[in-house]
């Protein structure tokens, strides 16, 4: 009768034990998708396509020093415009990165499965993303615009050191625009690091760029070190992931809608 009378009880208690290791799971995943949420992915059952989880998106108003912002441009590699311009925009982006893709606005699918607030106003959505409304300001003068690499997904070296590539021959935004892309991305998520299929880059941004400098400047290892410089810029201005927007002192952490950033971008005196 005792044996009888202790197995339940041992078995009552382990499921409460089995029940409160589930919960203190479900808690450690709940705050770890909150705190890397916009670096994550959620294989859709099926398939292989990918669907980014909710980005972190830190409060609006966290202040670096200007002074640190026009540094970290004077040192980037990718940048644009007069470094006096009245507002000097800084992306630290990786990509890879999911929602660095969403920030792009050149990969509908993935914004689209980023849920309706990612939507694209182009597909009946509300977000605005803001990289290609930086690249109007840019193209008129009003911005200066450096783009710095830093690992917030770490699966993009090949993309990004193709980018370098791409910038040395002055097409840095016709290959971005591409690699931002959902045929772009998908690449991306196929070769990763690894740089022996770099290759596949230079057949991917042919008609973008010059392919036979492109495949010479990547197979000779030209922005191998650079992909660190990058990260120690990032690091200077307190960069913890990406995607990351500085304007001027102000940082936006995550995919904000280019909309959420106009009030600061009107206080540096642009209309």
């Amino acid at each position: 009768m005792e044996q009888k009378q202790t197995e339940p009880a041992s078995l009552e208690e382990a499921i409460k034990k089995a029940d409160a290791a589930k919960m203190l799971a479900s808690i450690a995943l709940v705050v770890a998708v909150l705190t890397f949420g916009y670096a994550a992915f959620q294989t859709e059952t099926g398939g292989t396509t990918k669907q980014p989880a909710q980005p972190q998106a830190a409060p609006a108003g966290q202040k670096v020093s200007l002074a640190a912002v026009k540094d970290a441009f004077a040192k980037s590699t990718i940048r644009f415009g007069n470094p006096d311009a009245k507002l000097t925009v800084i992306e630290i982006a990786d990509p890879s990165c999911p929602y660095c893709q969403v920030a792009g606005g050149k990969n509908s699918e993935l914004n689209k499965m980023a849920g309706p607030r990612f939507t694209l106003v182009a597909d009946g959505g509300t977000y605005v993303a803001p990289v290609p409304e930086f690249k109007n300001l840019l193209d008129k003068g009003e911005i200066a615009f450096a783009y710095v690499y830093y690992p917030g997904h770490g699966t993009g070296e090949v993309a990004m050191k193709a980018l370098y590539c791409a910038h040395e021959q002055g097409k840095f935004w016709e290959a971005h625009d591409r690699i931002m892309s959902n045929t772009g991305f998908t690449l991306i998520e196929s070769v990763k690091n690894d740089t022996a299929r770099s290759g596949e880059f230079v057949e991917f941004l042919s008609g973008a760029v010059d392919t036979t400098l492109l495949k010479t400047c990547l197979a000779g290892g030209s922005y191998d070190g650079q992909l660190a410089i990058d990260k120690e810029i990032a690091v200077s201005l307190n960069a913890q992931g990406t995607p990351g927007f500085y304007l001027n002192e102000t940082l936006y952490a995550g995919a904000y809608n280019y909309t959420d950033m106009e009030k600061t971008i009107r206080s540096a005196g642009i209309r």
